[in-house]
């Protein structure tokens, strides 16, 4: 098959989140099948132009009742012969930022921004007489593409063209003014037709779930979650609509970069039969982070995004956040590496300044968060909600046992604890509430003390996980199938 894939994001050009390590990746182990992918995403200030190869001729892009010329240039991602295209419009995409800066965090232009991103997809091809059987588009700046194929474009050369259309996080669904719905290149009756209605403004996200062909996301039971109200951010009712073309795929992990066995990045490697070495990555992490080092004492880890989404007001929360009491109460110590609102970024300044088993980093640090990954004997994640995660999977294959909420990817990752005999992979809570994860931190921690043997065995479990990519890659494939034949 020919597959397109477009997005806003791809490591190593451009990244915020887990949606450019989940496109680059998928895209690869595509290839590997045997499979012919390209991606297109746009050139952004921070992606040199002098590291990419300019393609002959300017590109003609139909904004709305206009015309404007962009560049279009080339590289390709890493290890592989995936070629990536980047369109190239100064104005539109020559800025700091992808969505927006900290003091504009979604420009206002965006719209017309992703319009262009939309409109390209097909010049493109056009320009390079290569034409998909699959269009995989990824979250709501990328949206504009199969509602275009839909609505506009299917007919000569991509009369043959399916659509896919991934939820990464439903969260973000690009809802703007509905003026902007003409630089779409869409005639005013699709405004309805297509789904982009939503009380009178345009929802880009809505419309993409609405037209695609077939939809999926990056879990199975969030896949189930986002057709509740609870989780859909109020598109829970056109997923359930659609429910019979929706799919939850599990992302997978590039194990190229997370694999104790090989990882540069940490003063000790070691394997499911070395376990003991990962001692030395403990202790280089307590020295490291200025706290006690002692091997008897276990080590949490988070790291994360400093949002509400990851459960930071329960955790970290001043006067009610658990962290305090838990690092008070329990004998262990706590790391954690993130950056976010200001207001966490300052509490946890002031938890470090006032207990001795609990130190920060604020920002991101590439060596740390793998140093953090080896070295600690649990990994905290009490989201709100999780899509997908990837540090309980990493934390898995590092025998490190993650204490996660049962919500979409950690709940079909992570299996729990059970004290009579022993099995499960970490522990599990079902409620956000500072004394649930006080509670469920307090069950790890006493595990630990009392039930040595079950830690060592579920370790042991965690690390015996298959978390790669080849798998995701072949459910996707059978979604382009079923798109094909729809």
């Amino acid at each position: 098959m020919k597959i397109l894939m477009v997005t806003s994001e791809a490591v190593p050009f451009a990244k915020t989140g887990g949606l450019a390590d989940a496109v680059s990746a998928l895209a690869v182990s595509l290839e590997k099948l045997g499979h012919e992918v390209a991606v297109v995403m746009p050139r952004y200030y921070r992606i040199d132009r002098s590291r990419l190869e300019l393609l002959p001729g300017p590109m003609a892009v139909h904004l709305g009742g206009q015309e404007i010329w962009t560049g279009v240039y080339k590289s390709s991602l890493p290890d592989s012969s995936v070629p990536v295209y980047f369109i190239d419009h100064e104005q539109s995409f020559g800025r700091d930022g992808i969505y927006g800066v900290p003091g504009e965090t979604d420009f206002n232009d965006n719209p017309v921004r992703f319009s262009i991103l939309g409109q390209a997809v097909f010049q493109l091809c056009r320009k390079l007489h290569w034409f998909p059987d699959i269009i995989h588009a990824h979250d709501w700046a990328s949206a504009l593409a199969p509602i275009l194929l839909k609505f506009n474009e299917r007919h000569g050369e991509f009369a043959g063209t399916a659509s896919v259309f991934t939820i990464h996080n439903i969260g973000y669904q690009g809802v703007y003014s509905k003026h902007f719905f003409p630089y779409t290149g869409l005639a005013w009756d699709n405004f309805y037709s297509a789904g982009f209605e939503d009380w009178d403004r345009m929802n880009f996200l809505k419309a993409g779930i609405f037209s695609a062909d077939k939809l999926t996301t990056v879990s199975p039971t969030y896949a189930r979650e986002i057709q509740m109200p609870e989780y859909g951010f109020r598109l829970d009712g056109i997923l359930r609509f659609r429910s019979g073309d929706l799919t939850g795929i599990l992302n997978g992990v590039d194990t190229d970069i997370w694999n104790p066995s090989t990882d540069k990045l940490i003063p000790q490697t070691y394997t499911a039969k070395t376990i003991s070495k990962k001692a030395v990555n403990k202790i280089e992490l307590q020295k490291r982070m200025n706290l006690a080092v002692d091997e008897s004492i276990p080590v949490i880890g988070i790291i994360t995004r400093l949002a509400d989404q990851k459960g930071v007001s329960e955790l970290f929360g001043p006067a009610y956040g658990s962290a305090y009491q838990i690092c008070s109460d329990m004998k262990l110590q706590m790391v954690v590496l993130g950056s976010g609102e200001a207001w966490c970024e300052n509490e946890l300044s002031s938890l470090a300044s006032r207990l001795p088993n609990f130190r920060t980093y604020i920002g991101f640090n590439e060596s740390l968060s793998h140093l953090i990954e080896a070295g600690s004997d649990f990994f905290l994640m009490p989201s709100r909600y999780e899509p997908c995660g990837l540090n309980q999977m990493y934390s898995l294959l590092y025998g490190t046992l993650p204490i996660v909420r049962r919500t979409g990817g950690l709940a079909d990752t992570v299996e729990n604890y059970n004290e009579q005999t022993g099995t499960g992979t970490g522990f599990v809570m079902d409620n956000l509430n500072p004394s649930s994860i006080y509670n469920t931190v307090g069950w790890a921690i006493y595990a630990w003390y009392n039930k040595k043997e079950h830690i060592n065995a579920m370790r042991l479990r965690g690390m015996e996980k298959k978390f790669g990519w080849d798998t995701s890659a072949l459910n996707y494939v059978k979604v382009y199938e079923s798109a094909l034949k729809k």
